[in-house]
């Protein structure tokens, strides 16, 4: 058990900038390990999310509790993902060949195509989720960001990593999340999904996984294989995706919540 809180607690310390406890004996493997827990760290990020869109809900209507409940999000993961969004857009449309690809990608600098990739997808989810009433909003958060966190996982597994280990955001040791690690990551991710009805769940992850499809194609036949920038374009692209169905369940007339 306390092997499990540690990672844990790495999950918490590499996805977010939440105050943790300080890891003693850190282990260059534990990232990996740690996937398995990716997806309840999105949750708790998408919590966080939902709670400032419902309060800023009964302030002000329109977009403003949307784009609130995203700003808290990238407040809370230091735009973690976005940043590898940007940096993927730049570096698998702007570069030649696999070499100034990833070079690109790690050049700290935004591009035209980081920013217009930024921008459209912040956007799209801002303008889905002014879309909900507040509730199914808020709940869809919680979803979307388990979901993708998932499927940041299951890219860890299923891609080679192509970066240079040197300048990768953690020490790496050529280990990838095990199958039960991820198949634990993917149950974790279930549970807000139970929440919805078929029609909505469906669509969420039908769509989220779409989007979240082609970063990762992209990346294999373009730089041979994933970066951290890509998980970070699956993660943004299948959070998007998921909203994107499930409000157009929603839209439809259907009830987008069992509770």
């Amino acid at each position: 058990m306390r092997r499990q809180f540690l990672l844990m607690v790495c999950a918490v310390q590499f996805l977010t900038r939440l105050p943790t406890p300080t890891l003693a004996h850190y282990q260059p493997d534990w990232v990996a390990r740690a996937a398995r827990y990716f997806p309840l760290v999105g949750q708790l990020v998408g919590a966080i999310a939902a709670l400032v869109l419902v309060g800023a809900s009964a302030l002000w209507g329109g977009w403003v509790p949307a784009l609130l409940a995203i700003a808290a999000s990238v407040l809370v993961t230091g735009g973690f993902h976005e940043d590898g969004l940007a940096d993927t857009a730049d570096g698998l449309v702007g570069g030649l060949d696999q070499s100034s690809r990833l070079s690109i990608m790690k050049d700290s600098r935004i591009g035209t195509y980081g920013v217009m990739a930024l921008g459209l997808v912040t956007a799209l989810k801002a303008a889905t989720l002014a879309g909900l009433e507040p509730l199914p909003a808020a709940l869809a958060l919680v979803a979307a960001h388990g979901g993708a966190r998932a499927a940041a996982v299951v890219g860890m597994r299923v891609l080679p990593y192509v970066g240079d280990p040197n300048q990768a955001k953690w020490r790496r040791t050529g280990d990838a999340p095990r199958n039960g690690e991820v198949v634990l990551a993917l149950l974790f991710a279930i549970w807000p999904l139970m929440l919805m009805p078929t029609a909505g769940a469906g669509a969420g992850l039908l769509v989220g996984a779409a989007l979240a499809f082609a970063p990762g194609l992209a990346g294999r036949r373009l730089i041979g294989g994933q970066t951290g920038d890509v998980l970070g374009a699956v993660e943004q692209l299948f959070e998007l995706g998921f909203l994107l169905g499930a409000a157009a369940v929603a839209s439809q007339g259907a009830t987008l919540w069992r509770i």
